[in-house]
Formats: structure tokens, sequence, C-alpha cells
């Protein structure tokens, strides 16, 4: 083979490898945008209130979120953590399957636990302070903060109901 005939095949497996390096690191479905309009405001049904929220409530109803969720979607980034035994926190984004399959158990759990655990939700791809902030570098990841702010546990990719409530009871907080 020619250095011409070369020079052509490495740009192309390069690409390639970036590609499946891509796919590897963010999974085929995070990296997606949903097309469907019907799709887009998922997290609605989860935000209970929004910390310093960045304008005025939206004034269509069809857009504003369930007032039953325990679920804080903030852009705060100085949560108070000792008003609960474990502060629950999500990063992830509300168009990102895994993270969406979080919400229910989210949800359920600031419900069931309510005074014992705070459950917030972060969307890093609308602001990406919370990741910064906690290092995070795949979404979704869980961070469990304790009462004094200190960080007790973290989990990366989705988290089942079960498998938390049994890291919360070896911890010795449930």
């Amino acid at each position: 083979m020619s250095g011409k005939a070369k020079a052509n095949v490495m740009p192309v497996s390069w690409l390639l490898s970036a590609l499946l390096i891509s796919v590897m690191v963010f999974g085929p479905s995070c990296g997606r945008q949903d097309r469907n309009e019907g799709s887009r405001s998922v997290m609605k049904d989860v935000v209970a209130e929004k910390s310093n929220p960045p304008g005025p409530a939206p004034a269509s109803s069809s857009s504003t979120p369930s007032s039953t969720s325990k679920v804080l979607v903030t852009f705060n980034l100085n949560l108070d953590f000792s008003k609960h035994k474990v502060t629950f926190i999500e990063l992830g984004a509300d168009r990102c399957i895994p993270c969406r399959a979080m919400q229910p158990i989210m949800r359920e759990l600031a419900e069931e636990y309510e005074g014992i655990m705070q459950v917030v939700f972060y969307d890093v791809w609308k602001d990406p302070a919370p990741a910064r902030k906690y290092g995070i570098q795949l979404i979704p990841t869980q961070v469990f903060i304790d009462q004094n702010g200190k960080e007790i546990f973290r989990h990366v990719g989705f988290f089942p109901k079960e498998e938390i409530l049994a890291m919360l009871k070896e911890k010795g907080i449930l």
C-alpha cells in the first residue's frame, strides 16, 4: 500500500475509534435529543418547586409542575443539609433515558421518607455548574450527603429503589 493510501485510511480509523469511545462513554441514549415535542418536558411531573428560578412562573397549566411531588429541581447549589438525615442528589438530564427511569424512584423516596430524606435533581445539560461542583463524568449520578454536608455514597447509572434503601439501611440512615 502506498504512503498516500495509508494516510487516507488512518483518519477514518480515528473517526471510527472516536465514535466508538463516545458511544461507550455517553451511551447511545443520553447523547440523543428527543424530537417529539410531547416528550420534551418530562420533568414537569417531578418538579415540586424551583429555588431561584430564572424567570417568572409559567402561565400555562400544562407546563407547571405537579403540586404533590417532593422532588426539588433547583439551580441553587447552596443546599441546607442539616434539616434531613440524608440528601439524595440526582445529577442527570430531563432528556436522558436512564435519568427518566429514575424519576418515579426519586418521587417515591421523597414522599415515603419526607422529613428524613431530601431529594434534589440537577439537570446538568441545562446548568453544568452542579456537574463541576460534584465532579461527575457520567449521568445519571446519584450523590448522598449526610446532615453535616459530607458525601457518604455515590453511584453512577440507574439505581434501583431496593438497592438505594439497602445502602441507606447499611449506612444506618433508615
